[in-house]
């Protein structure tokens, strides 16, 4: 399928230009450029499917980047790139050095914001709207949320603080699948279409106005008629719930009719207070598979365009998630007391079936990641209940002080499951999970280990609760071996040494360690053997095994998918001027002190350098070491 009309749009001024049955063709050639891209990339496809029309109509009544489009998560921006002069490079979306997955300021002057979190546009665009008040401009400002934001409490903090007078506040809601929209039946959609209507809202306001003047009584019969119209929409529609913010409501509105979206953007331009505009969209509008599965196409894997089925994973091996789903799920069959907590995480953090079995013991709380650890320091008050706390490292960052409050302070024995810890790939800068280290050493009673493979993280999971403190079990989401051996309790605090060297300690976490195995043959080839060591625990360091290395040991090389500038590195750093190693050398290899961009995993790993072969080549040339004439044979 050629795109004659959207090969035509330069700017999303080329948006006004087209007719009704144009724009209507021009949403089937964007779905079909998704599509197109994505089948080979992979991406977010069924939220973006989703908004074709949606996106559209804002483009074609508003005038951005003057007009502010602010999106919360940004990964149903995919429209928005290609009505913004980046249909040239969709190819690349997702790729390294290619177009970013998210919004991207760096990317286009109509992305405002670097977003990848939820909950987090209607805090920004009050913050913009006061900015533009502030410096007496009049462009339109217009947070898009979706339904699950309303879960965030972020989110609700910020509809907290919407002053009733804002002019020009435009709050779009993307709404798919939202409980709040569940009201059904022809009078419900006479009573919403009459209530909601932009026309009647504005005759409305304009009567609040004259009625409000009148002297004495205007404010008393402004607050009944307030009080009147919020019963009669409470009835019947979502308005009262946001109209008691401060919002004007307007909706549901079908959000795949082009011209319906149009009216009623056009029909609130001239609005005297800041509204929400109601709108009911379908996840993979457009496509089949994604619209029967809409959480399997949220985030998609490569697939066939002519039936809509994914492709073969290339590869066999199970990945850190899988293990731990399918093995928490063994470990809650053998023993009632064990619960999980996630929030809106359950499908990427493979807990689906345990939720879907045992149903009471799986919770999901929504995007509401500090509820979702403090909650779990309430189920595990007591000592009664085993919980783990699944959760990804990027938004385990958004925790912070519930993790020291709720959980270390209070010395609560839960263990969190630290899904993506470590480069996120596609996702890029906004879902490297490369920092979580850094604040969890900071805090007390807090135990941090990460394991090297599949069969580790289990015996890691058994052995936890044994330790009765708040523990960080932390892994990526890359495949991994797994044999199916007996599971060991792992002792507490104890490192385990892979290959036995002599001069060089290559120190290597989790994952790491494959790349660090690699990284000796290398070296062993050039006649230097070096000792790989696996701490498995980050905090607290096997201090008696470290110190007997380092009688031997006067080069150490620390590997870690992690901010090197306080990870595992900066760990090892300290414990050596404390001991009394300060004459050791030392090489902290990791993620350094930069925000780093999308693309693949291996990609990544060779832009920062670290891969086998630049690994010997740094270590090499720091510590001035010389290949020997005799050729070791690899191990």
């Amino acid at each position: 399928m050629t795109h004659p009309l959207l090969s035509q749009i330069q700017t999303p001024q080329d948006v006004k230009k087209f007719s009704l049955t144009e724009l209507n063709q021009l949403a089937l050639e964007i779905r079909h450029r998704i599509i197109e891209v994505l089948s080979v990339n992979g991406g977010h496809l069924a939220s973006n499917l989703g908004v074709v029309e949606l996106t559209l109509a804002m483009h074609h009544v508003f005038n951005s980047p003057e007009d502010k489009f602010i999106w919360d998560v940004s990964h149903q921006t995919y429209v928005h790139k290609l009505l913004t002069g980046r249909n040239p490079r969709f190819h690349q979306i997702r790729q390294f050095k290619g177009l970013c997955g998210f919004c991207h300021p760096k990317e286009s002057p109509h992305d405002h914001f670097h977003a990848g979190h939820a909950g987090t546009a209607l805090s920004l665009a009050l913050g913009v709207a006061k900015n533009r008040d502030l410096t007496k401009r009049q462009e339109y400002i217009l947070p898009v949320i979706g339904d699950a934001t309303l879960t965030c409490g972020l989110a609700l903090e910020a509809l907290n603080n919407i002053s009733r007078d804002m002019k020009r506040f435009i709050v779009v809601l993307n709404d798919n699948a939202m409980s709040i929209s569940k009201n059904v039946g022809a009078i419900t959609r006479i009573l919403s279409r009459l209530l909601s209507n932009p026309t009647t809202n504005k005759i409305y306001q304009e009567l609040d106005t004259i009625v409000s003047k009148i002297p004495s009584y205007g404010p008393l019969l402004s607050h009944q008629g307030h009080k009147i119209t919020e019963s009669l929409k409470n009835l019947v529609s979502p308005a009262a719930y946001f109209e008691q913010y401060g919002l004007s409501y307007i909706g549901p509105i079908d959000g795949h009719d082009v011209k319906k979206l149009i009216d009623v953007f056009e029909g609130v331009k001239d609005s005297a207070w800041p509204v929400v505009i109601h709108v009911l969209t379908r996840k993979g509008e457009g496509m089949d598979e994604a619209i029967k599965n809409p959480i399997s196409y949220h985030g998609a894997r490569p697939f066939s365009r002519d039936t809509g089925k994914f492709l073969p994973n290339p590869t066999v091996k199970p990945t850190f998630p899988k293990i731990f789903g399918a093995h928490l799920l063994k470990m809650a069959e053998k023993d009632p007391s064990m619960v999980a907590v996630t929030p809106a995480m359950s499908a990427g953090s493979c807990l689906d079936e345990f939720m879907k079995k045992f149903p009471e013991r799986c919770l999901d709380v929504g995007i509401a990641e500090s509820h979702a650890v403090t909650f779990s320091g309430g189920i595990a008050y007591g000592g009664k209940m085993k919980v783990v706390t699944s959760i990804y490292a990027t938004f385990l960052q958004r925790a912070f002080d519930n993790v020291f409050h709720d959980i270390c302070l209070q010395e609560l024995p839960v263990v969190f499951a630290i899904d993506r810890a470590g480069i996120s790939g596609p996702d890029g800068s906004t879902h490297h999970g490369i920092y979580d280290i850094s604040f969890l050493n900071a805090m007390p009673n807090m135990v941090i280990t990460q394991p090297r493979n599949g069969q580790v993280l289990k015996e890691l999971m058994e052995s936890a609760f044994s330790w009765k403190r708040p523990t960080a079990i932390r892994y990526p989401n890359l495949a991994t071996e797994d044999a199916d051996n007996p599971l060991q309790e792992r002792e507490f605090g104890k490192g385990e040494v892979l290959v036995e060297g002599q001069e060089v300690l290559i120190i290597a976490l989790g994952h790491m360690n494959s790349v660090a195995l690699q990284t000796h043959a290398l070296l062993a080839e050039q006649g230097i053997q070096a000792t790989v060591l696996d701490p498995i625990f980050i905090k607290p360091l096997d201090a008696d095994l470290l110190c007997r290395l380092l009688l031997t040991h006067q080069k150490i090389v620390t590997l870690e998918e992690h901010s090197v500038i306080a990870g595992m590195g900066a760990i090892i750093n300290n414990f050596l001027m404390r001991q009394g190693f300060s004459h050791v050398q030392v090489l902290n290899l990791g993620i350094p002190e930069s925000f780093i961009d999308h693309g693949s995993h291996q990609d990544l790993l060779n832009e920062i350098g670290l891969t086998p072969d630049k690994i010997v080549k740094q270590m090499m040339t720091h510590f001035n070491l010389k290949p020997t004439r005799q050729c070791v044979a690899k191990t």
